[in-house]
């Protein structure tokens, strides 16, 4: 089946191309989300009308994603995680905890654009790869640090003086 891209489609085209897909993946996938419309000469007749205007919102939601990609490339992400003594964690850090992490920043990422290879399994720090948009790519630092398995807070941190206050508030109470 043929059709005519009205988004950028990761590994299958930009705004405007014609592209030949399963018939299967263009009803499913592309034609409900709006990322396709299948190829008549309405279709490109309309197309050809609103292209100006398709290209310049991605074009803004791509700069959009170039400003976040330097937020993110400026900031380290630090989540507290069980592990044992040698360093192994009791569970993993997925993209989803990196995403929620990043979130409590007030970095809005989506967890399917962060790239693992596979799940964190051991402290340390780590370049992970976060792809926003086909064309903007970034690193962000992600460390992952022992927690103390009672509070959650890190393990071997000595408190600030905010967090002093309030445990002595609480304990008054």
């Amino acid at each position: 089946m043929e059709v005519l891209l009205q988004r950028n489609v990761d590994k299958l085209g930009n705004i405007g191309d014609i592209v030949k897909v399963a018939s299967g993946y263009a009803r499913n996938y592309l034609l409900p989300y709006g990322l396709a419309v299948q190829l008549t000469k309405d279709n490109l007749n309309r197309f050809e009308s609103v292209k100006r205007k398709l290209i310049a919102m991605e074009q803004e939601t791509k700069e959009k994603f170039q400003l976040l990609a330097k937020e993110l490339e400026k900031v380290s992400c630090t989540i507290i995680a069980n592990s044992s003594e040698e360093g192994h964690l009791y569970g993993s850090v997925t993209g989803r905890d990196i995403a929620k992490q990043l979130a409590s920043e007030s970095l809005e990422v989506d967890p399917k654009c962060i790239l693992l290879d596979e799940p964190i399994k051991e402290l340390g720090i780590y370049k992970v790869k976060i792809r926003l948009h086909p064309d903007v790519e970034c690193e962000a630092k992600v460390w992952v640090v022992k927690g103390d398995e009672a509070g959650g807070k890190p393990a071997g941190r000595a408190p600030s003086d905010e967090e002093e206050s309030t445990e002595e508030e609480e304990e008054a109470s």
